[in-house]
């Protein structure tokens, strides 16, 4: 795969991942009246939304899902590698240690963020071919 289509790849699932965050950020505070996301007690978006991990060290979480997807996608389209892989890695393990908080902690299971987690760990895959390919 070329250096070109991998950070084309990369900036597609950005935006995909900005869109994930703007919803969560948008189910939070305009407190829509139709929650596509709120299944039932234990498939919902609410541990997020209004739940214990709404916000992480006073930041709301979603809103650091933004930042680095944002970053990330500044770093495909001025063809940064180690700044995607960088966002990718801290990206990938915020996203494993919110899914263990939603899965082992408040036994809910949030669909828009396994959607976020499939996105980062894809991003951090490619962000890995481009250093590999900058590499050589």
């Amino acid at each position: 795969m070329t250096t070109e289509k991998l950070y084309t790849y990369v900036k597609g699932l950005c935006v995909i991942g900005i869109g994930l965050a703007l919803y969560l950020l948008w189910q939070r505070y305009g407190s829509p009246s139709i929650q596509p996301c709120s299944i039932n007690a234990t498939i919902n978006c609410n541990a997020l939304i209004s739940g214990p991990l709404k916000d992480t060290f006073g930041i709301p979480t979603a809103a650091i899902g933004l930042t680095g997807y944002i970053l990330i996608l500044i770093g495909a389209i001025k063809k940064l590698p180690k700044l995607i892989i960088g966002m990718a890695s801290f990206g990938l393990v915020f996203c494993l240690w919110l899914g263990y908080q939603e899965l082992f902690i408040l036994k809910v299971i949030c669909p828009v963020c396994i959607m976020c987690q499939i996105v980062m760990l894809s991003v951090f895959g490619l962000s890995w071919k481009l250093n590999k390919q900058k590499a050589t």
